[in-house]
């Protein structure tokens, strides 16, 4: 986890589906050649967070283990990236709104890491955007960067439940094994991070699982959200006009980029008869 402290810090991983993973640089400990590092900070809204957000990610890239690492940097704030230049920084530098997808080749990246990022992808700059079309553009374009087996780690601070939701849906609509891993919850100082997986990394074992890694990790509690699902689930072909027929026609029309009003209690229900 990021920083030191005095005290046992307690972790909750909450799995959301999907194959193996860890957390950010754990996540990211094998051997990497290529490393991704997708920062959209806004540094008007959180000065700390933003002016320190490049040398953060770049110093788990850099100083981690397994190196040397050859590392791209994106933002979206030219700022964010002159801050970068002035520290000398070893990799390549992109200004870019990754809201409008990741800019790479298929199968470039090895790895991806993501620092207090895209809960901004949430924000809808005009009509003519959302943000799950946003999100949509980011996981599906990050997951095609991706090598086979590839990982990303998405440290970010979620608004609410909802906004928490849509990021993580967004990604596992993409393909992603996806986990979330929280870093002293239910405190002031609870960090979230996604944790995401590119199938087909390791072969047989308990690893192939995304809970696998975090396993053995002290401290760590894990909820398995998919098996709960799996309980619940019904099988067999969803019915036409039925609440999940609409919700599943409502999440490829978020894919394509369209805007979707929310779900609500009334998503699904049959109107009154007029007299």
């Amino acid at each position: 986890m990021s920083g030191t402290t005095t005290r046992r810090r307690r972790k909750r991983w909450s799995s959301l589906g999907g194959e193996g993973s860890s957390n950010k640089g754990d996540a990211l400990s094998e051997d990497k050649d290529d490393i991704e590092n997708d920062d959209d900070e806004d540094i008007d809204d959180d000065s700390d967070s933003g002016s320190d957000s490049d040398g953060d990610s770049n110093s788990v890239v850099e100083e981690g283990g397994g190196g040397p690492h050859v590392w791209v940097g994106m933002d979206v704030s030219p700022s964010m990236l002159d801050v970068a230049l002035q520290r000398d920084v070893e990799g390549d530098l992109l200004l870019a709104d990754m809201g409008q997808g990741v800019p790479f080749r298929a199968g470039t990246f090895d790895a991806a890491i993501s620092i207090s990022a895209i809960q901004w992808l949430c924000n809808a700059e005009s009509s003519d955007t959302s943000p799950q079309g946003r999100l949509t553009r980011f996981f599906n374009g990050l997951y095609a960067a991706l090598r086979r087996g590839g990982r990303a780690v998405c440290q970010f601070y979620p608004k609410n439940d909802t906004q928490r939701s849509m990021i993580t849906q967004a990604a596992v609509r993409a393909g992603f094994g996806a986990g979330i891993l929280e870093d002293d919850p239910g405190t002031k100082n609870m960090k979230v991070y996604l944790v995401l997986t590119v199938g087909g990394g390791s072969s047989g074992g308990s690893s192939n699982d995304i809970t696998g890694v975090v396993s053995g990790m002290d401290g760590v509690d894990i909820l398995d959200d998919r098996r709960n699902r799996q309980k619940s689930g019904k099988g067999g072909p969803i019915k036409k006009g039925s609440r999940a027929w609409i919700v599943k026609k409502k999440e490829q029309m978020e894919r394509k980029g369209k805007i979707v009003k929310p779900d609500s209690k009334y998503t699904g229900r049959k109107r009154r008869v007029a007299f």
